[in-house]
């Protein structure tokens, strides 16, 4: 069995993983970023426009696959899917509401409404041509069956190694403190930080630590930074500086307005953090509330106050919800659960 996956950059370390793991379980795997075989029109390049599919057909006629995994839907995935080859489609978010959104804020002008529009074709085509569509969270697959109702989906959770996940010191941080991991690139999600405030006010001495970048960066900064106990850090090297990040905070909080299955929320765990996370999209899936850390309701600071102030007077709950954590996802987001769950998703496919 041969497999090729076509990635975006920002998944190539994780799409990595992936591909040597099936590996291991006799796949053999051929990883590309997409853009770099095949980017076409639309695209930031204007020399990309007038691109063939020269390098992806001389791709598909070496490699010869017997199936092709895409991790985003572009035109790498709009050509693999006018082959009579099985495509899996795994869909990381919802782009119909991102894209919505990202018309309401940064892309107002015709011509980048434009831009979206034609992805947004693109996508269409991708999905509508795929052998399955594969959500990563059950959240998600509801809104596929609602748009592609005729369509297989199979959900496909994000993988995780948990073996890179460990103890490693390097970062001093103030205690106690209460970590973040998430960017600002979608104000939908980003927004959600604008809670702060107030729980800053109620805890001067713990102190709050951001890590993240993105366009609505200094939109959240111009709220948080007049507070002497919240600390920016920019964007950390992944994944040495994050996990000495995760290492060193006493919890893990992430408030977002949507996500599905924010990979970070496996990294804190896996790192015995106790994690508070707003119980929106995927995220319920993720966490087990109550046992490996808490859910808040979007837009409550009066919940978030409280959990904190339990996880902070309370070490032994800490720990306790971090031994749970970790072996939480290791049991259900490890590579070896995630792509033994892949290879039954596509044997049943191809048996057909």
């Amino acid at each position: 069995m041969k497999l090729l996956i076509g990635c975006s950059p920002d998944k190539f370390f994780h799409l990595k993983e992936f591909g040597e793991n099936l590996k291991k379980k006799g796949v053999e795997c051929k990883l590309v970023i997409d853009t770099s075989v095949y980017t076409g029109f639309p695209s930031k390049e204007i020399t990309k426009w007038f691109e063939t599919k020269g390098k992806f057909n001389d791709l598909i006629k070496e490699f010869q696959p017997d199936a092709v995994f895409v991790d985003r839907q572009t035109n790498f995935g709009l050509a693999a899917s006018k082959l009579k080859i099985p495509l899996f489609v795994h869909l990381r978010g919802d782009v119909w509401s991102e894209a919505v959104m990202a018309k309401q804020t940064l892309h107002t002008s015709t011509s980048k409404r434009s831009v979206i529009w034609l992805k947004q074709r693109i996508a269409k085509k991708c999905f509508e041509n795929s052998t399955s569509i594969l959500p990563i969270c059950k959240y998600l697959e509801n809104k596929v069956k609602e748009r592609f109702p005729e369509n297989k989906t199979d959900i496909l959770y994000q993988g995780i190694d948990p073996a890179n996940w460990y103890y490693q010191d390097g970062l001093n941080l103030k205690h106690p403190c209460v970590g973040l991991v998430q960017n600002a690139n979608i104000f939908g999600k980003a927004k959600e930080l604008e809670i702060l405030p107030k729980v800053l006010e109620v805890f001067p001495k713990v102190m709050f630590y951001w890590v993240g970048d993105g366009p609505y960066k200094e939109t959240i900064l111009a709220k948080l930074e007049k507070y002497e106990n919240f600390k920016w850090l920019g964007k950390l090297d992944y994944p040495e500086k994050v996990r000495q990040f995760l290492s060193a905070i006493d919890i893990y909080a992430l408030l977002t307005g949507i996500d599905m299955s924010p990979l970070t929320l496996q990294e804190a765990q896996l790192m015995k953090k106790p994690v508070i996370a707003t119980n929106v999209g995927g995220i319920p899936e993720l966490v087990k509330n109550n046992v490996t850390g808490f859910l808040i309701e979007k837009g409550n600071h009066l919940e978030l106050i409280d959990k904190i102030s339990i996880l902070i007077d309370n070490k032994t709950k800490r720990d306790k919800m971090g031994e749970e954590g970790r072996k939480f996802v290791n049991d259900n987001f490890s590579w070896e659960v995630i792509t033994e769950k892949f290879l039954r998703i596509m044997n049943k496919y191809m048996k057909n």
